[in-house]
């Protein structure tokens, strides 16, 4: 989170370094990092824990069902009741937090934290994020040509699933070959998602900046983006746990429920936005909602997965 901060600073400050087609041609380079990024989310991947999730369809359906129906169910209703008050630009950056898939390692290591179905949220998230290669750049090419943007939706869905779904399948293939050296530089790894986003996010910024984000728009939106964060991730909670204590579900799988259905990617997120929104002086707005929304899934979860856990060893005491 600091580093993302510190690349909205830097961008604000000298927007003319980190642009796209700047001296530091972080386009080029963040192209390769994206490709690189999905290539070891895929040698990440296990065969087993997906084969082991897959038997609770009821929960696997659920959970599709809340991050591709749910999600962008509740931004149409906020979007009648409040869009009127909010900028355009942001309005839509809402809409794409909406169609985006699950994350993946946070969706996981919550899972894990709250003593929940680790094997079933592995599957789900990433059945998301396979799903989100063509759902989301699908939605959000109907959306915009409906509200008057020019977008390929073929030509689109074809550049993303080139540049995400296509580095990700060679890396799972390839896991066979590569496990042990994978290992060996999974910390490197860790270290190496993270920098990609933060590349991304001072990249956009930098050419949103340069094109006049900040003249355009002044504290107001930032206030607002983040009161629409909330809005987006208390109801969404909620509703997800209370559909999986509806449906009968064991905690176990309520857990899986609540962090897989409610969750949002930024490591998904801000790559596909630079292929769907690359070059648009909105740049930066659009991605506004995702990466606050990101820090507030992330800290309110770790609670949640707190209290489960609590629960949970509460539970094998009394017994």
């Amino acid at each position: 989170m600091i580093a993302m901060v510190g690349a909205v600073v830097l961008a604000s400050v000298v927007p003319q370094w980190g642009r796209s087609e700047g001296a530091l041609h972080l386009g080029r380079v963040t192209d390769i990092g994206v490709f690189m990024l999905f290539f070891l989310h895929g040698m990440g991947l296990s065969t087993d824990s997906l084969k082991s999730g897959a038997t609770r369809w009821r929960l696997h359906v659920l959970v599709q069902a809340s991050t591709y129906v749910l999600f962008p169910l509740w931004w149409a209703a906020l979007s009648a009741l409040l869009g009127r008050w909010v900028p355009h630009d942001l309005l839509m950056g809402f809409f794409y937090l909406a169609v985006l898939p699950s994350t993946v390692s946070s969706s996981v290591a919550m899972t894990a934290l709250a003593r929940g179905h680790v094997a079933a949220a592995v599957l789900n998230a990433t059945l998301s994020t396979l799903l989100g290669v063509f759902l989301t750049p699908l939605l959000v090419s109907l959306v915009m040509q409906g509200q008057g943007h020019d977008l390929d939706v073929g030509h689109t869905m074809a550049k993303v699933a080139q540049m995400l779904l296509l580095p990700f399948v060679a890396g799972h293939l390839l896991r066979p070959l590569l496990l042990s050296w994978f290992t060996r530089i999974k910390p490197v790894t860790n270290v190496f998602d993270r920098a990609v986003i933060v590349l991304l996010v001072w990249s956009a910024f930098s050419d949103s900046v340069a094109d006049g984000l900040w003249t355009r728009h002044g504290p107001l939106l930032l206030a607002q983006a983040i009161l629409g964060a909330v809005l987006f991730l208390a109801p969404m909670l909620w509703v997800t746990r209370r559909l999986a204590r509806a449906m009968g579900f064991e905690v176990e799988d309520e857990i899986v429920a609540v962090f897989c259905g409610s969750k949002k990617t930024l490591a998904s997120g801000m790559p596909m936005a630079k292929l769907l929104f690359g070059g648009s002086a909105a740049m930066g707005v659009l991605i506004l909602p995702i990466m606050l929304y990101h820090q507030l899934q992330l800290f309110v979860c770790a609670v949640m997965a707190r209290r489960y856990a609590a629960r949970a060893a509460k539970s094998v005491v009394r017994a």
